[in-house]
């Protein structure tokens, strides 16, 4: 495996992930953060925008992880590489949305 496609799997993951809490709260018909909202990141937008955000998310994701290189998950470190972007993109995103949903705050730790 090269490099790039190493770094390509990371984003991959991260994006993907990005997806999950944007699709599902659009599906569910509820507002969410998006970057579309005022303030940017912080506001909430539509269910219609957060379904299409999370719907470009997955498809920037596939492309990512699967047209790029040759990704096998029989691979360790494919796998690891999607899965380090899954769980640090899932901190990141827990931790700023979890200041408005109710989650930890950054004082938490």
């Amino acid at each position: 495996m090269q490099w790039i496609d190493c770094v390509s799997y990371l984003f991959g993951g991260a994006v993907l992930t990005n997806a999950v809490p944007h699709f599902v709260s659009g599906v569910m018909g509820r507002p969410f953060q998006s970057p579309f909202a005022t303030p940017r990141g912080q506001g909430h937008s539509s269910s219609t925008v957060n379904v299409l955000w999370g719907f470009l998310n997955l498809a920037i994701g596939y492309l990512l992880v699967v047209r790029v290189g040759d990704f096998d998950l029989r691979s360790t470190a494919d796998v690891v590489a999607v899965g380090l972007g899954t769980l640090l993109m899932g901190v990141v995103t827990a931790r700023m949305f979890g200041r408005f949903n109710g989650g930890n705050s950054p004082a938490d730790g």
